[in-house]
């Protein structure tokens, strides 16, 4: 058996302009939402609205989870090229997505137990003063998610697009926030037209309820994204199947086969390999085999070992 492993120094800077736009973006977004918070909370209490207090405090955890959007950024900016970090720090990144994915989960479950309470025990609502907050509460969420929506479009103006594996999954747990915001306020406006128009009192409380279960699906789904990457489960990766191709097609040499493998991101669009393979060419080299796999962008970095028949 002969095992060879030069690796390679290929230095992978994560942190670039389209992280710097995305996080001026949260934290523009994070200062929005903040005044917004303020005016919902008070107004909701004073007006004895549920939905919109429901929304107001909805709106006070997602500056918290935006506003560790942003940490996350300034985090991976500053460790960007510490040493310690083996494999780069967009993982920071990544991590505040997850974090800000359960705390729409808490919020999901905070609302459902305020609606059922509002539901046994209902309160007089002041619908006009309500309905005119939460309309100012969806006007504030449009405008946080045109900010968001500019930072996203810099950052495929910045790397191309890719596709959903490349997304910016701190992004779209600020952005999924912003979004969340803009359903409870727009459920409440409905729930404070029906109430006043109508006197349909439950609605308010049941578009709680609603908005809820919406909240929690797209957490779910954050979730999922974002604890796929801090698992490092991308075995399923399209450019795993890309690693084999060049090793099994018979154009590297023949009889030749993969033994081991295993793939993990480094970046939204980088990856490293280890690499173990068997064959019976006495010339291949582990030099060789990475500039095959080098023609695929996204490999940044591959270790390989290369065993042959004693």
């Amino acid at each position: 058996m002969t095992g060879q492993n030069p690796g390679s120094s290929t230095h992978i800077h994560l942190f670039d302009q389209g992280n710097l736009a995305a996080e001026r973006g949260t934290r523009t977004v994070v200062w929005i939402t903040l005044v917004a918070m303020v005016v919902e909370i008070s107004a909701g209490w004073w007006y004895n609205s549920m939905a919109l207090l429901a929304d107001g405090w909805h709106m006070s955890s997602h500056a918290v989870a935006i506003g560790l959007s942003t940490f996350a950024y300034a985090a991976a900016r500053r460790y960007a090229h510490d040493p310690r970090f083996a494999f780069g720090t967009w993982k920071i990144e990544v991590l505040g997505g997850f974090a800000s994915a359960v705390f729409l989960l808490c919020i999901a479950a905070l609302m459902v137990v305020a609606s059922v309470e509002r539901l046994i025990h209902p309160g007089d609502i002041r619908y006009p003063e309500a309905m005119a907050v939460a309309t100012l509460g969806l006007a504030v969420n449009v405008v946080c998610a045109l900010v968001l929506s500019t930072a996203h479009s810099h950052d495929q103006d910045h790397h191309g697009d890719h596709g959903h594996q490349h997304q910016d999954l701190n992004l779209k747990s600020a952005y999924i926030h912003v979004l969340a915001d803009a359903a409870t306020s727009l459920l409440a406006i409905v729930a404070l037209a029906g109430g006043w128009l109508y006197g349909w009192g439950w609605l308010d409380p049941l578009m709680g309820i609603i908005g809820s279960i919406l909240i929690a699906l797209w957490a779910k789904n954050l979730l999922r994204d974002t604890a796929r990457v801090l698992l490092d489960r991308e075995m399923d990766h399209p450019v795993v199947q890309e690693i084999r191709e060049v090793v099994e097609n018979g154009s590297l040499a023949a009889d030749t086969y993969i033994t081991d493998l295993h793939v993990w991101r480094a970046g939204r669009r980088s990856y490293y390999c280890i690499l173990t393979l068997f064959t019976r060419d006495e010339t291949l080299t582990p030099s060789q085999v990475r500039e095959r796999l080098a023609e695929h962008e996204e490999i940044v970095h591959s270790t390989i070992e290369i065993q042959r028949p004693e």
